[in-house]
């Protein structure tokens, strides 16, 4: 492996396994936001300037590491910033972390999954330079596969990155913005059940179709000729 992808990967995993060996993921659960939730607010009080960076910046690192706490930041955004700012916030921090997974994973591993299994995965890359963008959105609306696994998967293969983006910004703000405006009335939420009921689910399945209504319609009229 070539040392600028060593070092790379070496730093990644370095940045993981502290995230665990200091035990940092505790500060990402519900119980812990809740019991800081007033320190939180007056410090955001007093940095306006600084906090919302410093909060982007947190789930920057956390998306682009494929650590967990994405739900949990969500819902800080909506206590700290309300649910406009808040989902703005949390939307395009989770989308510049998601294409830095996505270009990390290119960059190291790409060339050699595509060697070894490139005429496998022909029919695939295909689809996705073709359709990619539906297909991804659909991924990004239903809830079916992790966040983070379908940023190292789609690194994987040959979907552009002028279509990732796009996509993974649109498809991610309906769920975003749910989770951020519940942060918003975090005194009444007890569980992440309460946020990602099965009616809130559904709603998203439904626009999930939806994404896919163009490349079912394009196959159709492909079939008809």
């Amino acid at each position: 492996m070539p040392w600028k992808k060593a070092l790379l990967l070496g730093l990644a995993i370095v940045a993981i396994l502290l995230f665990f060996l200091l035990d940092l993921d505790r500060f990402f659960t519900l119980a812990s936001l809740k019991e800081h939730r007033q320190l939180l607010q007056q410090r955001a009080a007093a940095h306006p300037l600084a906090t919302p960076l410093l909060f982007m910046a947190i789930y920057i690192m956390q998306t682009a590491l494929s650590l967990p706490g994405a739900a949990i930041l969500s819902l800080g955004s909506g206590l700290l910033f309300g649910s406009i700012l808040g989902t703005i916030y949390a939307v395009v921090a989770a989308t510049i972390g998601a294409t830095l997974a996505f270009i990390v994973t290119r960059f190291l591993v790409h060339d050699a999954v595509q060697q070894r299994f490139g005429p496998r995965l022909e029919g695939l890359n295909r689809e996705l330079e073709a359709r990619g963008f539906n297909y991804l959105l659909f991924l990004r609306l239903v809830p079916i596969f992790p966040f983070f696994l379908i940023n190292l998967a789609a690194g994987l293969t040959r979907l552009p990155l002028r279509t990732f983006v796009p996509a993974t910004m649109l498809g991610i703000i309906p769920g975003g913005f749910v989770y951020v405006h519940a942060g918003a009335g975090l005194a009444a939420i007890n569980s992440l059940g309460d946020v990602a009921s099965p009616r809130v689910l559904g709603s998203f399945a439904l626009l999930g179709i939806f994404a896919l209504v163009p490349v079912a319609w394009q196959k159709w009229s492909a079939s008809k000729h």
